[in-house]
């Protein structure tokens, strides 16, 4: 006796060696003996021999036309293949044919539903064609993809792929055909989505690619493009306010356009001095709720990074508000007078309009204000007399605030600049004068109005420091690091979305009118999340970037062997530049050693630089 059974979704046969109530013992074609249920019996047959019965009845199920045995079926009813295979074939069926209906019934489950031990019931018509359709669609996708594949395999770009290719290098449908071919290209050119992509001539430019993912991620919809042609009616006019008698001037990076802050010096009687801190104004326009504030709720705040950046308010709005040279500018200014040892002995502020004599640049004025000039008293720049007596402010300032000796002052910082296309990198010092200047003042003139707005009980946004961490919150608290009693950004009202709010309040307390935002408004709260979420991933981008651009100036100077000094474990900082990288074969070494290594391959899509110990440096 033979048996024709189903296993797990399978049909086979095999020769019943013994039975009982419930099982068989079977012995397969090729000689494996195993035990089956009775239930899971089909037939039962003596002829013919168990080695022939499957290739002869798969041979007559592929001869039966499946279309006109679904016409044999009443869709509204279940059926028995045996009486199938009965009415089909016009008699009796033999083992072989009756298996070879159940072999056709059960690969074809869109003509038929299985509902049970050799029975069946045929699918409705509409559902029958709404299945062949996409079975035939499924098989015209899986050709799509087969020859998407062989182009990808011989790093040819498929024309289809020249539209998508944002989405499939940013935000991939990993159900289209498409990603599908690229996933199975990756596998068999062994070479990632990235690598492939760039083989095909997908990613002309490496860093359009990093900017645009950066777009795509932090500003999926152009906002800029959506701004009124009449949004200047937005914009405040500033005609009425005072102008202040005093000659102003900034101090910037040469490539700086949203100028925010300047100074001013004038002698008063007696010895003593007036400084002035002049803010640039543009909430003043900005108004709140505006399609302008808007955007910058949006932005939230300018995105630097190497060779460009992507600002917070549109550029008309920045030109307006700019203190640009030879301009007459709103501000909000702060007037300090101080005596002649640089004691404050008045505090003042007030929203004015102030003209701006000229745009002192770092790399121009580095050259006449330094250490140097400065021991020798011999600073032949213009306004060096108003920047001697503001160093010597910006001096005292720094040991009331605690910090004249703070080892974070001698931190070397980085200047990235590309021209056409080449990056130049030099070396900054935190506490060079120029540096230690404006931002003595600016630290100055936050934690002041910080405090201003906190007495006067107007709610503002302040960065608070304890235990080395830093959070913002609505309540003022001292920012250790930096030494004072409570610290608010109100310095950069073109870059930062937190000092615009800042401002706005601070305008209202020196106006006399009530704040825009109100202590119970759960508006500075969601600003505050905001914020802190752009601003890390602001900072992460910028940080990629000049990881990119360092990687582009070992390549554009053929580097093959670099200094570099340990950090921790294998990790290394690399000689002049602030690329901090993993090398897995650098042995056990005491960090702050010098070591040298061999740069073998750059990645500029993935952002890695393969390198290998060499050896270790004396010091």
């Amino acid at each position: 006796m033979n048996v024709f059974y189903e296993e797990k979704g399978t049909f086979k046969v095999g020769i019943v060696l013994s039975s009982n109530m419930t099982s068989l013992q079977i012995e397969a074609p090729h000689g494996k003996r195993s035990k089956i249920k009775n239930a899971a019996v089909l037939l039962r047959f003596d002829e013919p021999l168990v080695s022939v019965f499957m290739e002869c009845a798969e041979k007559l199920a592929n001869d039966i036309d499946i279309n006109f045995l679904w016409d044999c079926c009443n869709c509204d009813i279940e059926f028995n293949s045996n009486s199938l295979a009965t009415e089909y074939f016009g008699h009796s069926p033999s083992p072989v044919e009756a298996a070879a209906v159940l072999i056709k019934l059960h690969s074809s489950p869109i003509y038929f539903y299985k509902k049970g031990k050799g029975c069946y019931k045929s699918a409705p018509a509409l559902a029958l064609k709404s299945a062949l359709i996409s079975q035939e669609k499924k098989k015209r996708q899986a050709e799509q993809q087969s020859r998407y594949v062989k182009c990808l395999e011989t790093f040819t770009l498929p024309e289809e792929f020249n539209s998508l290719l944002p989405e499939l290098l940013y935000k991939p449908d990993k159900n289209s055909v498409e990603w599908k071919a690229l996933n199975a290209a990756c596998t068999t050119t062994k070479l990632s989505l990235l690598s492939l992509l760039n083989k095909c001539g997908a990613i002309p430019s490496s860093h359009d690619y990093h900017l645009h993912r950066f777009e795509i991620d932090c500003f999926p919809s152009d906002i800029e493009s959506n701004i009124p042609e009449d949004n200047d009616k937005e914009l405040s006019d500033i005609s009425a306010l005072p102008i202040a008698d005093v000659v102003a001037f900034s101090i910037d990076d040469a490539d700086t356009t949203e100028i925010d802050d300047a100074f001013s010096v004038k002698l008063l009687s007696l010895g003593s001095f007036q400084i002035g801190i002049h803010i640039a104004a543009p909430s003043l326009g900005v108004t709140v709720d505006s399609h302008l504030d808007k955007m910058a709720a949006q932005r939230l705040s300018t995105v630097y990074f190497p060779g460009n950046k992507i600002t917070m308010l549109p550029e008309n709005v920045i030109h307006q508000y700019t203190l640009g040279e030879e301009r007459l500018c709103p501000v909000i200014s702060m007037y300090l007078e101080v005596a002649d040892d640089y004691t404050i002995i008045s505090i003042n502020s007030c929203i004015e309009q102030v003209k701006i004599a000229a745009n002192l640049r770092h790399d121009a004025l580095e050259k006449n204000f330094n250490e140097e000039t400065l021991a020798k008293k011999n600073i032949n720049c213009a306004f060096g007399d108003e920047l001697k007596l503001l160093w010597n402010f910006a001096c005292k300032m720094e040991s009331a605030r605690g910090k004249a000796n703070d080892s974070n002052n001698e931190r070397i910082d980085y200047g990235f600049s590309v021209e056409d296309g080449k990056v130049i990198i030099k070396e900054r010092r935190r506490d060079s004068p120029i540096n230690k200047l404006v931002s003595e003042l600016m630290i100055f003139v936050n934690a002041e109005w910080g405090k201003q707005l906190a007495n006067a009980g107007i709610v503002g946004i302040y960065r608070n420091q304890s235990g080395g961490k830093v959070r913002m919150s609505t309540s003022p608290a001292p920012h250790q690091g930096l030494g004072v009693s409570q610290y608010a950004w109100c310095s950069s009202p073109m870059r930062r979305y937190i000092d615009l709010i800042n401002q706005r309040q601070l305008i209202s307390l020196l106006r006399g009118e009530k704040p825009p935002h109100p202590k119970e408004c759960s508006n500075l709260q969601i600003a505050i999340r905001d914020f802190e979420e752009a601003y890390n991933a602001y900072n992460e981008f910028q940080r990629k970037m000049e990881k990119y651009w360092c990687l582009r100036w070992l390549l554009q100077g053929e580097i093959k062997t670099t200094k570099a000094v340990v950090i921790k474990e294998n990790y290394v900082k690399l000689d002049c530049l602030p690329l901090i990288i993993r090398v897995p074969s650098l042995p056990e070494i005491f960090s702050d050693t010098f070591v040298e290594l061999e740069i073998s391959q750059i990645d500029l899509l993935e952002l890695t630089v393969d390198t290998k110990f060499t050896r270790k440096l004396e010091e």
